[in-house]
């Protein structure tokens, strides 16, 4: 009998990509729950971005005044921003990487 293995692990990472997509909600802007999920845990390890932007789009003050308004902290606000545009666009994360029962 032939050794499927690879083709059953590979089912499976296929069934998790298309997990790792949200249905559409009517509201491109919605975090996905995952992400969610990760913001709302505080012992997930975060890291350092830094990217040059161009000032003119005012990103640091309307951050500041976001913040300022919803009381969400600095990196959450980057954090879900970035993780809706690039889900939108098709880009989700590993789902492997954003599995909380990790250590």
């Amino acid at each position: 009998m032939p050794d499927l293995t690879h083709h059953a692990r590979r089912l499976r990472d296929i069934a998790d990509a298309l997990e790792a997509h949200s249905e559409p909600t009517g509201d491109p802007l919605t975090p996905h729950p995952d992400t969610l999920a990760v913001i709302g845990n505080r012992h997930i390890k975060r890291g350092q971005l830094n990217y040059a932007v161009p000032d003119i789009l005012e990103l640091q003050r309307r951050i500041r005044r976001y913040n300022a308004d919803q009381d969400i902290p600095h990196g959450d606000i980057v954090a879900l921003a970035l993780d809706t545009w690039l889900r939108a666009k098709g880009y989700p994360p590993d789902p492997a990487s954003t599995r909380l029962d990790m250590p």
